[in-house]
């Protein structure tokens, strides 16, 4: 197995892992991955970035019951958003040079980086018998080791973000996890693992157009490079899974803040 295809195995592996951790879809690591250090131009790495995007959320499927902190409701209000802003980016892809796209993914990271940082000490739970509203729900949360319930606040928030989010994941191939994630855990009162299992089953229906846009101009041409990196992200994900309930919401806060952080100074400061 050559050095390209050893680095796309082990960076989907590692997006599959912040995938089950953290709810995002792998391509704010990806990207960089395999445009940077493979080589890939910007517009395929970001194809084979939607490929493990899509292979992140079809993991989140074969997760045990117990474990799945998605609220679904939540998810399919803001897929009506997401996906039509993916739709909105895949017809206008062509008007964005690749030096714009770039940009746009560093601000992104920037942005998200910072909102991070401010809320690590945030938590988003209410004791049982609160008034959750229309959108809430009730999880077991493993840093308390009881149940616990959250209101979803500011919903047409959390839509104008999910609609950026699908916009944004057929401009650079995000996945859209990386803006939803923290929007709805610092702004609109949702847990951390709830957001990100929210997150993860939004983002495979998000990627849908995205990725079928870059194929129709020609972006996804290496299967191999984009079939390698699915197999990572297969098995990064069970890993992520696995060590979740052991790793405390701050930690995975600090994380990903951490890691979006560097992917800012990487397409803002060294393009």
């Amino acid at each position: 197995m050559q050095t390209a295809e050893l680095l796309a195995l082990g960076a989907g592996a590692l997006a599959g892992c912040l995938g089950a951790l953290v709810g995002i879809g792998g391509g704010v690591l990806l990207v960089p991955v395999l445009n940077v250090a493979i080589g890939l131009s910007f517009n395929q790495a970001t194809a084979a970035s939607l490929v493990g995007v899509l292979a992140t959320s079809s993991s989140a499927g074969i997760a045990p019951v117990r474990r799945r902190f998605h609220n679904a409701r939540l998810a399919i209000l803001l897929l009506l958003f997401s996906v039509s802003g993916a739709m909105l980016g895949a017809k206008n892809l062509a008007t964005f040079s690749d030096s714009s796209l770039k940009l746009i993914f560093g601000v992104t990271a920037a942005v998200i980086a910072a909102v991070m940082f401010v809320r690590l000490n945030t938590r988003n739970v209410l004791p049982i018998g609160s008034d959750i509203g229309v959108l809430g729900g009730r999880f077991h949360d493993d840093d308390t080791g009881g149940d616990v319930e959250y209101r979803v606040r500011r919903v047409p928030l959390a839509a104008a973000v999910s609609f950026a989010a699908g916009v944004l994941t057929s401009l650079i191939g995000i996945g859209g996890g990386i803006l939803i994630v923290p929007m709805l855990n610092a702004l609109c009162g949702v847990p951390l693992r709830v957001a990100a299992a929210t997150s993860v089953l939004m983002i495979g229906v998000t990627a849908v157009p995205s990725l079928a846009a870059r194929w129709a101009n020609g972006d996804l041409g290496d299967f191999h490079m984009a079939a390698m990196t699915a197999i990572g992200v297969l098995l990064g994900f069970q890993l992520g899974r696995t060590i979740s309930p052991l790793a405390p919401v701050k930690s995975l806060k600090v994380v990903m803040a951490a890691l979006v952080s560097l992917v800012a100074v990487q397409y803002l400061f060294r393009r």
